[in-house]
C-alpha cells in the first residue's frame, strides 16, 4: 500500500495525500501547491506520506 501511495503522490499528489491522510488541511495544503506547479504539490505528497510512515512505524515500538 505503501508504493501505491507513493506513486500517486508523485503523479497526482491530492490523490496521494487523500490516501494517506484524509479529508484535512493537508489535502487543501496540498491542492494549493498543486496548483501552484506539479513538483511542490508532488514534493510535499512525498513528505506527507513518509511523514506519516515515520510517526506509524515510531508508535509500533
Amino acid at each position: 500500500m505503501k508504493l501505491i501511495r507513493i506513486i500517486t503522490g508523485i503523479l497526482l499528489p491530492p490523490l496521494g495525500v487523500f490516501l494517506t491522510d484524509g479529508i484535512g488541511p493537508t489535502l487543501l495544503i496540498n491542492i494549493a501547491l498543486t496548483v501552484l506547479g506539479w513538483l511542490p504539490g508532488s514534493i510535499h505528497a512525498i513528505w506527507v506520506i513518509l511523514k506519516k510512515e515515520e510517526n506509524a512505524n515510531r508508535e509500533a515500538y
